[in-house]
């Protein structure tokens, strides 16, 4: 499904962004938003947050129906 795949990158996205913050003490997300206060940033965190939330629901798909998505 395309949203899986959107799910995915937002949490690639997430999890660079916090790599970044334990690393370097950045965060890029802040950085490009003007803070991480800023509405704009509490979004990009929020909508980060639910694509990690739905990534939790691949780890209990069933093997096949995972395999069968990809290959659309």
């Amino acid at each position: 499904m395309i949203i899986d795949k959107i799910a995915l990158v937002l949490t690639i996205v997430g999890a660079l962004n916090w790599g970044s913050i334990g690393l370097f003490q950045f965060d890029i997300v802040a950085w490009i938003c003007g803070g991480p206060a800023t509405l704009f940033a509490r979004i990009i965190y929020t909508v980060v947050a639910l694509a990690g939330i739905w990534c939790i629901s691949l780890l209990f798909r069933e093997t096949d129906e995972v395999v069968s998505n990809s290959a659309r």
